[in-house]
């Protein structure tokens, strides 16, 4: 049975994609949504955080609940592969060789305490300074579309200064560490949503409450050690891409079905 916050924002959801509630202009407020769906400012509130959870609204005070502007969903390709461009490597994501992607702000590099987690994957103690490198893109014309952190190992930056300046030369930094003595480096990654911290949230343009980021998390080894000297982690918004791979069939799936394949 759907519930009645649940109606009232397919209701209001309708409306939006129709153009009754264009972009940029406002909902009723909540005593007239109240009043028009004969329901509880409570359920209202509940109704109007389901479409904020999807992008479609923004609450904020003052300006009432107002409607967002809709960016169109980017495949994000996983397939495994890592290319080589003039400018150094290119791993798989959500822009095309063609596109012109824009800084939203200027790229930034600082020493900061690392998280817990980027700290397991480096193996360094929790809290330690590390370098982090920041980058925050979009397509040109387009919102923020990810917050790109890559966060170097002490030893590692020991053994490539440059992977730590601002320009780090032809290759970038991992055209230093590998330089270095850690090429060629290997990758494993992982992608996993949660929810934004309130800096994140507002570097993107998101919504101020509901919205989760997708995150992608690549850490690099160093053929020397195999131990890992970066960690990079990619945040999108979950309304603006969709994560995208090719699955490839095993021997053992092999079609037609053989008779003497075991059932």
């Amino acid at each position: 049975m759907t519930a009645r916050y649940q109606e009232i924002a397919a209701d209001l959801r309708e409306r939006i994609e129709v153009g009754e509630y264009p972009v940029g202009g406002r909902l009723p407020g909540y005593r007239d949504l109240a009043q028009t769906y004969q329901a509880s400012k409570d359920v209202i509130r509940r109704a109007i955080a389901e479409l904020e959870s999807e992008g479609l609204v923004e609450a904020a005070q003052r300006r009432g609940i107002v409607v967002r502007p809709r960016t169109p969903r980017r495949r994000i390709t996983r397939d495994t592969t890592v290319r080589r461009s003039r400018s150094g490597y290119v791993f798989p994501g959500a822009s095309t060789p063609e596109e012109q992607w824009l800084p939203v702000i200027p790229p930034r590099r600082s020493m900061q305490p690392a998280p817990a987690d980027i700290a397991e994957l480096l193996g360094v103690a929790s809290g330690e300074p590390v370098l982090r490198r920041r980058r925050v893109m979009a397509p040109a014309g387009e919102p923020p579309f990810d917050i790109t952190d890559s966060w170097i190992h002490p030893q590692a930056l020991a053994d490539a200064p440059q992977a730590g300046e601002i320009s780090t030369g032809p290759g970038g930094y991992l055209d230093r560490l590998e330089e270095a003595g850690h090429g060629p480096l290997a990758w494993t990654e992982r992608v996993r949503a949660r929810m934004p911290t309130a800096e994140e949230a507002r570097l993107l343009a998101m919504p101020r409450s509901g919205m989760p980021v997708l995150e992608l998390t690549r850490t690099g080894f160093s053929a020397r050690t195999d131990h890992p000297v970066e960690v990079t982690v990619v945040l999108v918004p979950a309304d603006r891409g969709e994560i995208i791979t090719a699955l490839r069939r095993d021997d053992t799936a092999s079609w037609p079905v053989s008779s003497a394949d075991p059932s």
